[in-house]
C-alpha cells in the first residue's frame, strides 16, 4: 500500500496562481449542478476488495479515513494528450490541485461501470470508452482532520468530445502532452493529488500500450 503525507501548511494557492498564468486557459462551457453529497454512501472494502459494510463520504474521510473502493479515470484525445482537471476551491481534500480527468466513489448498489459512467458524465458531461487497467490501494494524508484512504480502480479510454466543467467539482481544464506532464510533474510535484502521480508513474512504467496513437 502506498502511503503519503501532504503538508497542510504548503501555499498551494499561490502556486495554483503561477500555473494560471503559465498555462492560459481554454473556453469550456461551464455548469453548476449539486453532484457530491456528504452523506452519500460509500462502500467500504478490505485489503482484497470484498464488501464490508457502508458508510456516508464525509465519515469515510475522516481522520485517517477508511478504506473504500474508488475509481480513477484517464481521457486522452486523439492527439495522445491527457485531459487534466484541477479540482475546485471546494473541495474537502486537495482544493485547487491538479488531477487525472475524473475521480470518484461508487456508491452503495452500484457497480463500477456505472459509477464511471455517471461521474463523468456528472463532472466533465462527457461520455467515453473506458479499459480497466489495474486496482491499488493509498493511503494520503492531507490533513489532521482528513485523508484518502481507497482501494481504486484505474481507467484509460480515449475521446475527442467536447467537456463541460461542472464548477462545483472542477475549477479549471487542460490538455497537455505526456512528455509536458512527465516534466512538469517532475518539476512541479506539489501541484498535483498524490492519487494522480502514483498513477501516472504506473501508467508510464507498465502500460506504454495506453499512450500508442
Amino acid at each position: 500500500m502506498e502511503v503519503l503525507r501532504y503538508d497542510a501548511e504548503a501555499r498551494f494557492v499561490e502556486e495554483i496562481s503561477l500555473i494560471n498564468q503559465e498555462q492560459g486557459s481554454c473556453q469550456w462551457r461551464q455548469l453548476r449542478n449539486e453532484v457530491s453529497f456528504n452523506d452519500e454512501p460509500l462502500v467500504l472494502v478490505d485489503a482484497h476488495d470484498r464488501e464490508i459494510g457502508f458508510l456516508d463520504k464525509a465519515s469515510a474521510h475522516q481522520g485517517q479515513g477508511l478504506l473504500h473502493r474508488a475509481f480513477s479515470l484517464f481521457v486522452f484525445n486523439r492527439r495522445g494528450e491527457l485531459l487534466l482537471q484541477q479540482r475546485a476551491a471546494g473541495k474537502r481534500l486537495w482544493p485547487g490541485f491538479w488531477s487525472n480527468t475524473c475521480c470518484s466513489h461508487p456508491r452503495r448498489g452500484e457497480t463500477l461501470d456505472e459509477a464511471v459512467e455517471r461521474r463523468l458524465n456528472e463532472e466533465l458531461s462527457m461520455q467515453c470508452k473506458l479499459q480497466f487497467l489495474f486496482k491499488f490501494e493509498y493511503q494520503a494524508q492531507f490533513d489532521a482532520e482528513g485523508a484518502e484512504h481507497e482501494l481504486c480502480s484505474v481507467y484509460a479510454g480515449r475521446s475527442d468530445e467536447a467537456p463541460s466543467l461542472n464548477l462545483n467539482e472542477v475549477s479549471a481544464l487542460r490538455y497537455i502532452s505526456p512528455e509536458a506532464l512527465d516534466a512538469e510533474m517532475a518539476e512541479h510535484p506539489q501541484r498535483f493529488t498524490p492519487w494522480f502521480k502514483i498513477e501516472w508513474e504506473r501508467l508510464r512504467r507498465e502500460y506504454t500500450e495506453v499512450f500508442a496513437l
